[in-house]
């Protein structure tokens, strides 16, 4: 039982969210290489830092950030919407009379499978990224592939690597148990309804990006 709505909650989360992930995904690459290279004109920095300039800031901070703010307004939502209306509906009492433990079944899989997809659409957002800003530089004649794709390849470390995949976990959980708490515990009727909703997404927004700002503290000081 668990296994199965474990699996439910990876499609939902994953694919249902991957087509949105992809298109905001373009324009943060495209968006960062083409204010970069604005910021850039007139100056002596070499042209090719602009593929190294988009390619650490997709991976360290815009991917995992903003892939997670919008899967908290989308994917977080529609949890507390669901597990709200399971409450208003009685179907959560009813659960419980039948022996089921209805926060371990309600809310652990779609935890389990928030920090096993997520980083994976933050990995595929990081790799967009990257292509969006190749697509608004190189065709554009901003600059030329082989400047673009030197930059990409230099000064690659591989810690900002793993600060993108602890965000992304980290947000993951933030996203998912706010979500839940507020769906979980709602009283009242179709407004309250509607309260929760919109405070698991202002209250999982907050929350990561309080959670970004210490992570890079504590990995970068």
């Amino acid at each position: 039982m668990y296994y199965k709505e474990t699996i439910r909650q990876l499609y939902d989360i994953g694919v249902g969210s991957l087509s949105i992930v992809l298109i905001i995904s373009i324009f943060i690459g495209a968006v960062t290489a083409v204010q970069f290279f604005y910021q850039m004109d007139g100056t002596m920095i070499p042209p090719y830092y602009i593929g190294y300039i988009v390619r650490d800031m997709t991976i360290i901070e815009l991917a995992p950030t903003f892939t997670c703010l919008v899967l908290a307004g989308k994917v977080g939502s529609n949890m507390a919407s669901e597990i709200g209306g399971m409450r208003q509906k009685e179907h959560i009492d009813a659960m419980e009379i039948m022996g089921v433990n209805t926060a371990a079944y309600l809310v652990l899989p779609k935890i389990i499978a928030a920090v096993l997809i997520v980083p994976i659409l933050v990995s595929v957002s990081a790799l967009v990224s990257n292509g969006g800003g190749y697509l608004a530089s190189v065709p554009t004649g901003l600059f030329t592939s082989g400047e673009y794709i030197r930059g990409l390849r230099s000064f690659f470390q591989v810690d900002h690597v793993n600060m993108m995949y602890i965000k992304s976990v980290v947000f993951a959980y933030i996203m998912t148990s706010v979500s839940c708490y507020q769906g979980y515990y709602v009283t009242g009727g179709s407004i309250e309804l509607g309260k929760a909703s919109t405070q698991a997404v202002v209250y999982s927004s907050i929350l990561i990006l309080i959670a970004d700002y210490i992570i890079a503290v504590l990995l970068t000081g």
